[in-house]
């Protein structure tokens, strides 16, 4: 090899090529923020059906509390019959239509007592709601808050899990 041509050759440095681009993000990256605006979307769902559901439990609490307030100035059967009015409407809230819908004495408090009432709708304090609110000469021993306590109890129970 000559000296001379070597000198006269004239390199250049080596080229790295420039960074990638920000944008347009990788197809990974496309999934990964799919995924996180989906999670994020049903986590809003999920939470806003919680609050949705304790708003529910407390308007109908304080309901039955005001229904319990107002006992001692109304007719038994009329309490009763509030009384089983809030409760067909809590659990229609809560359970299919069809299965609560057509329940009315006996089988209303059989289906009370599988749902959270554990025996105590057909064999305790709320075996008055079978037949309570239409028979106006109730004896005067059934007591109120027996009942509205299981009651409240019941609804607690059944606000829990939210079916």
């Amino acid at each position: 090899m000559n000296p001379v041509a070597t000198n006269t050759l004239t390199l250049r440095d080596i080229h790295l090529p420039g960074q990638p681009d920000f944008w347009p993000p990788a197809p990974g990256w496309w999934l990964a923020a799919i995924m996180v605006i989906a999670l994020l979307g049903w986590i809003g769902m999920k939470g806003l059906q919680y609050f949705r559901n304790r708003r529910r439990r407390k308007r109908i609490l304080d309901l039955l509390e005001q229904l319990e307030q107002s006992s001692a100035t109304r007719p038994l059967p009329d309490y009763l019959a509030q009384l089983t009015e809030l409760m067909k409407r809590f659990a229609l809230a809560h359970y299919p239509r069809r299965v609560v819908a057509p329940l009315s004495g006996s089988d209303w408090l059989h289906f009370l007592d599988e749902s959270g009432g554990h025996g105590r709708f057909s064999q305790g304090p709320g075996r008055v709601l079978a037949h309570g609110p239409y028979v106006h000469d109730l004896p005067d021993s059934t007591d109120i808050a027996a009942l509205t306590s299981l009651v409240r109890d019941w609804m607690k129970r059944n606000t829990v899990g939210q079916r």
